[in-house]
Formats: C-alpha cells, sequence, structure tokens
C-alpha cells in the first residue's frame, strides 16, 4: 500500500491500497477489497485480513454503501463502524481503533485528518461526488462536529483516473458549471462535447477554499487508468474484461 508520511507523523494510521498481494483472479493474486457481485466473499475477506495485517495495530475497518452522493456518515462507535450497509459516500469519526475506508476504482480518494483534535475523514469522491464538493461538505462536517480548524487540516489525495486519460462528456462538464464559476479549468477539450477532466485539481481546490493550507494537501502521482499494473481501473478493466476490483483507502487512530 501507499503511505503517507506526513499523516503518519501526524500520528494517523493510513494507506492507499494497490492490487498487489491478494487471491482474486483480477487476473490473478489480486487484493481486491470490495465488490461481492464479481469476487467471493472469502476472497474478499482473505484480502482485507491481508490488508489490515499491515497495521501494527488491530482496528474495525468502516466502510460504507457507496451510491456517488455527497452523504457523509458520522461513526462514533465501534458498532456503527461494524455497520456497513448506510448509504453514504464519506466517513468521519475521532474514534480510536477504527479506520474509516472508502472504495475506489478510478474516482478520488481522499484522507483529512486533524492533528490537533485527532478527527480524521475518508472521502470517496468521483465526477458527482466532486461535482456536488463532497470534500468541502467532509471538511465543513470535521469542523462542525469534532472542532476541527480547516487550517490545522492535513489533506493526503490518492490514485485515482487523471486529467491525461479520463475523457468525459458533455453532462459532467454540465454538472461542473452549475456549481462552480472557474470549472472550466479542469478540462482539456478533446472532441466535439467531450473532454479530459482533471479531478485531482478540483479535489484539492475545494480543500484549499475550505482552508487548508496548501502545502498540507498532498496529492499521489498516479494514474489508475494509465498504472493498471498497480491499481484497479473500472474504465480500463470493466470495458475489457468485465469486472474489476476495489481499492481501498483508511485512515484511523490508535
Amino acid at each position: 500500500m501507499l503511505v503517507s508520511a506526513r499523516l503518519e507523523q501526524a500520528g494517523f494510521a493510513n494507506g492507499f491500497s494497490t492490487r498487489l498481494g491478494g487471491v482474486s483472479p483480477f487476473p490473478e493474486n489480486s487484493l481486491n477489497l470490495a465488490g461481492y457481485d464479481e469476487d467471493s466473499a472469502e476472497n474478499i475477506e482473505e484480502n482485507r485480513r491481508r490488508f489490515l495485517s499491515l497495521f501494527d495495530h488491530e482496528f474495525v475497518l468502516a466502510t460504507v454503501w457507496q451510491v456517488h452522493g455527497d452523504g457523509i456518515k458520522d461513526v462514533r462507535t465501534l458498532d456503527e463502524a461494524r455497520n456497513g450497509n448506510d448509504k453514504f459516500d464519506a466517513v468521519v469519526s475521532a474514534t480510536p481503533d477504527i479506520l474509516v475506508g472508502v472504495k475506489t476504482a478510478d474516482c478520488v480518494p481522499v484522507l483529512i485528518a486533524d492533528p490537533v483534535g485527532k478527527s480524521f475523514a475518508a472521502v470517496h469522491a468521483g465526477w458527482r461526488g466532486t461535482a456536488a464538493a463532497i470534500v468541502a461538505k467532509a471538511v465543513r462536517n470535521l469542523s462542525g462536529e469534532y472542532g476541527a480548524k480547516p487550517e490545522n487540516m492535513l489533506a493526503a489525495i490518492g490514485p485515482a483516473a487523471t486529467c491525461r486519460s479520463y475523457e468525459i462528456g458533455r453532462e459532467v462538464m454540465d454538472a461542473f458549471s452549475e456549481n462552480f464559476a472557474d470549472s472550466g479549468k479542469y478540462f482539456t477539450a478533446t472532441r466535439e462535447g467531450h473532454a479530459l477532466v482533471d479531478l485531482h485539481a478540483a479535489n484539492r481546490d475545494q480543500l484549499v477554499a475550505e482552508g487548508l493550507i496548501e502545502e498540507n494537501v498532498q496529492t499521489a502521482p498516479f494514474c489508475t487508468m494509465e498504472r493498471t499494473d498497480l491499481f484497479f481501473s473500472y474504465r480500463v478493466e470493466k470495458a475489457k474484461f468485465g469486472k474489476t476490483g476495489r481499492l481501498l483507502s483508511v485512515i484511523g487512530r490508535m
């Protein structure tokens, strides 16, 4: 897995999984961490065990049933953490022994932490979530529910489909223009009604606009569509093979 050293040094266990070192047939030895309709529960359970064993602490994993919206789940107890059937796209907490996590396979995972108050968040930001400013809403949630100050927060933006490869259509451009006056800067025209979109930059800008210091926002230099040797890519693999695995991005504290 990839680790944000900045978050780790601030006292937060964290990780962005890769596809390596698992038991799933994607095509082989893949660390698929979600997607029960495309893999067996036994494979996913073993893969999650292997992933969680990378941490030097026993954590409870808190995930959600992601729906490409802007809903945020607040997890305050271990029992709440164990219920992964609630429909949200971000998870926040300040409770020790919990890893909040989001699943991706081209969408943008964002991990946020407040080193002062010790609250933290994992955010799933596809194009719909980005257009709906879910990462900005997660920052506001940490501020409102846990008293976190944006200027103290750290954020790590994980591997995702990048502007070099991620072509979208008019629907996405329209959704951005409805919400952001300067949305055009995130698009590079390719053909009529289509463009490449930079979701990494859009989420970084939302974090900074909410008050995070720019130097406290890290972005992983990986495109999931270009590096299918390391990551799952829904856009590349779903069309080619009919299925793809899912990555997990997690953060928590002891």
